[in-house]
């Protein structure tokens, strides 16, 4: 098999069907995620393992591969002519499996992606610490892109990147851009985080907050003037701040909390929702830090902050539930797929 050809051949697939990801394993034929929905390829042949490994010399470096074969699974990105990759090959009973991630080569605007025109207000603070949060695959990362690209053409900043892999890459504009990828241009996030006090940074993008030195690092960023952007895997608001929080041991956590109440500008939390005439549509919850939610962040009482977002619409802020039902009512989503992708489905039930 010409595994080159292949890929291409899956790659512009992928793109005919507007697909999101390629599951590539042995004893199957490759399989194509889908407005949501996984489709195996069944006109395909039947992969074998040597076909993964084929596949997989053509994916990883050497340095990657010695880092597969060390920890048995193994980040990666992968660039086409017409597109882009973020990729993970890992064992499973023994054998290769590759997931392939489609990443736009082109970075969409807030409004393209469906998404609200108040995020932009973010983009022009001067410091401070924004996350996106939402469960793997909700485009987090192309929503964080989209914010960085205004601040690209209308600011003149310094922006850094960490990321594992890099997943969209940019052209400075009216700003300089430099990205870093872990373990090619820095051992880890945290240590990446540090150094940026020396690199002359304005705005920083974290890839993900994945362990307390890290959220420990870009809180601090964020104190000392600069402005940082990241993800996390949680829900909503209240769940990223009792995370972010709980990650610090006892000792730490009055200390995180009067630090996450000064620094924190806003969480949105998105997960894209199957569109009835066809593809995904995003739903979100936008949390303002004003000083209601500073103090309910210092006084302890995270679980007020649903109720704090669902009573100030004026101030901008977005309750999850809302964006649900404006999109029932629009014709856009089913009943039924926004119960299933509330939090509270109580509540949204008084708004349908």
């Amino acid at each position: 098999m010409d595994y080159k050809k292949e890929i291409e051949d899956l790659v512009n697939l992928v793109l005919k069907d507007n697909a999101s990801d390629i599951h590539l394993s042995a004893g199957r034929t490759p399989i194509i995620r889908t407005s949501g929905e996984l489709i195996p390829l069944i006109k395909r042949p039947v992969l074998k393992e040597v076909d993964i490994k084929g596949f997989a010399d053509i994916f990883l470096s050497e340095k990657n591969k010695k880092i597969l074969e060390e920890h048995r699974d193994v980040d990666f990105s992968y660039s086409m002519p017409n597109a882009r990759f973020r990729g993970n090959v890992f064992y499973r009973q023994g054998s290769l499996a590759i997931a392939l991630r489609l990443i736009s080569k082109e970075i969409r605007t807030l409004s393209e992606l469906k998404l609200p025109a108040i995020l932009e207000t973010f983009t022009r603070k001067p410091q401070g610490y924004f996350l996106v949060v939402g469960p793997i695959g909700q485009g987090k990362t192309t929503t964080l892109a989209a914010m960085l690209e205004i601040i690209n053409q209308t600011r003149t900043e310094h922006i850094l990147t960490i990321e594992d892999p890099i997943e969209y890459l940019f052209d400075s504009k009216k700003s300089i851009i430099d990205q870093r990828e872990v373990r090619i241009d820095t051992p880890d996030f945290a240590d990446a985080l540090n150094a940026m006090f020396r690199e002359d940074i304005d705005v920083c993008m974290v890839g993900e907050m994945r362990n307390t030195e890290t959220i420990s690092a870009a809180v601090t960023a964020a104190e000392t003037g600069h402005l940082v952007f990241s993800t996390l895997h949680t829900n909503d608001a209240a769940q990223t701040i009792d995370r972010i929080i709980d990650s610090f041991p006892a000792n730490q956590q009055d200390q995180i909390r009067v630090q996450l109440a000064s620094s924190l500008t806003g969480i949105f939390s998105q997960r894209l929702v199957p569109r009835i005439s066809g593809g995904l549509v995003p739903a979100y919850e936008l949390l303002i830090n004003n000083s209601a939610v500073s103090n309910l962040i210092r006084e302890r009482r995270t679980h007020e902050l649903n109720t704090v977002i669902e009573t100030s619409s004026a101030e901008g802020m977005i309750d999850l539930n809302r964006s649900l039902a404006e999109l029932v009512r629009a014709g856009e989503i089913t009943v039924e797929s926004a119960y299933l992708n509330s939090t509270n489905p109580k509540n949204l039930e008084r708004m349908l």
